[in-house]
């Protein structure tokens, strides 16, 4: 029986005293490992009747998982979807058929998982969870029991000792393998590898999409006897400027429409999604015209987005320097831009001078912004990083920065100067492209216009 020095939660009626209720019982923001929520799960009785597809990687996790989505819903199956962080509102993180879920949808959940916690623990104490754990457990629970003919799941944070791993995956995805969170998953390739191939399971496909993945990778796929699948190996996929193909294991795809989501890495992130679907082919058949209108009409708001408009606006969550490069190469094939503005602010856990040095030969203008969260840097402190960069860089450029208080009011500003032919690009982390579209999708229209 719970104890009377466990919190009152009778006055838990809504989403946000829920989360906030989330973020007030745990010390710490991020926990790695399974044995406390698998005890809270157990107690739950939780368990998924249908294919289970996790989603691990360092970047392109959050595309992947939209195109399985948009490619199983074509084919008529019911979907449903975890994946975080999100944009704006807690609900993105779960979609049920293709839809984000209501709030009022999830309540019920959080009191099942609050009850649990409290039977599972012991000597009158609940079991400690953290943020991320408990609204796991709440969305699974929610996806448990909605008549689902498969479930995909995003990965948080590794793999092996993610909350998400305490499912089973009848199907594991590694999207890309490369350096970030190195204070929790180790500090090379090789070390991070061996974290997220900790969600293979034995006898069941594993999907591989980096082109060069490290050998921890591959050897722990054989050491436990999963489905290898490699790209380069056991699917390839090759493309002209209207189309692109798709072979492995006795399968072909051709003339496909490139994916909807704009970006040269998504063809990368869509061949391991049709890989991870003729992988599953015996209990999961898709047609080739679901995959070609799931690929035409999938959509996943701040990854490589263009917003249409004068200036033109771009929103990429890039906020590591494998991603920030990817941003980089994408801004560089738009075409030209008399000049573009940065939007930029980011967790001070990341490289940031990797990061400025990647795409800083792109940018004319700095707006450094501050984020609404202890890990976040400062915007002064970037724009001290900026300026120390600029002091030893070989060919310095007089680069024009500012700082800002939230991204709204770096976007404000960078709107008001940019002239209608330039563009403006805000990026960095979930919450710098998330704090500009509080209010909807900016459609920007210079002042030069009006």
């Amino acid at each position: 029986m719970p104890s009377q020095a466990l919190p009152d939660i009778s006055d838990l009626h809504s989403l946000d005293a829920w989360l906030a209720y989330c973020e007030s019982i745990h010390p710490t923001t991020i926990e790695l490992g399974l044995e406390r929520i698998q005890r809270v799960a157990d107690a739950l009785q939780l368990r998924f009747d249908c294919p289970v597809i996790t989603v691990a990687g360092t970047n392109g996790k959050g595309s992947t998982c939209a195109m399985l989505e948009a490619i199983a819903g074509q084919a008529g199956y019911q979907t449903g979807v975890y994946s975080s962080p999100h944009l704006v509102h807690f609900e993105e993180r779960c979609r049920i058929r293709g839809e984000i879920v209501r709030a009022e949808q999830l309540l019920p959940h959080f009191a099942a998982v609050e009850a649990a916690r409290r039977q599972a623990g012991e000597g009158g104490a609940a079991v400690s969870l953290s943020y991320f754990e408990f609204t796991t457990l709440v969305i699974a629970r929610l996806l448990s029991q909605s008549g689902l003919d498969v479930v995909i799941l995003e990965v948080g944070l590794g793999g092996r000792l993610d909350a998400t791993n305490i499912f089973d995956a009848d199907c594991a995805i590694i999207t890309s393998i490369d350096i970030d969170h190195t204070e929790f998953l180790g500090p090379d390739r090789e070390s991070i590898g061996r974290e997220k191939a900790g969600i293979m399971r034995a006898g069941k496909p594993a999907i591989v999409s980096d082109p060069v993945p490290p050998q921890s990778v591959i050897t722990h796929a054989e050491a436990i006897g999963a489905d290898l699948w490699l790209v380069g190996r056991d699917f390839n996929y090759s493309g002209d400027r209207q189309q692109w193909n798709w072979a492995g294991r006795g399968k072909r795809f051709a003339g496909l429409a490139y994916p909807a989501l704009r970006g040269a890495n998504q063809l990368l992130n869509a061949a391991g999604v049709l890989a991870a679907l003729q992988a599953l082919r015996p209990v999961l058949p898709v047609t080739a015209q679901a995959i070609r209108e799931g690929l035409a009409l999938v959509d996943m708001p701040g990854r490589f987005q263009i917003v249409p408009g004068q200036p033109t606006l771009v929103l990429d969550v890039a906020h590591n320097p494998h991603s920030v490069a990817a941003l980089a190469a994408n801004l560089d094939a738009m075409g030209f831009f008399p000049a573009t503005h940065a939007v930029f602010g980011a967790m001070h856990d990341k490289d940031l001078n990797a990061v400025m040095q990647k795409i800083g030969p792109l940018i004319d203008r700095w707006y450094f912004t501050d984020l609404p969260l202890p890990r976040a840097e400062k915007a002064s402190a970037l724009l001290k990083r900026w300026q120390a960069l600029q002091m030893v860089a070989a060919r310095p450029r007089e680069v024009p920065a500012q700082i800002f208080p939230d991204p709204q009011k770096a976007l404000d500003a960078a709107a008001s100067v940019a002239e209608p032919t330039d563009r403006i690009v805000v990026f960095g982390s979930f919450y710098t492209v998330g704090g500009v579209l509080q209010h909807g999708v900016p459609r920007l229209s210079a002042p030069h216009l009006h």
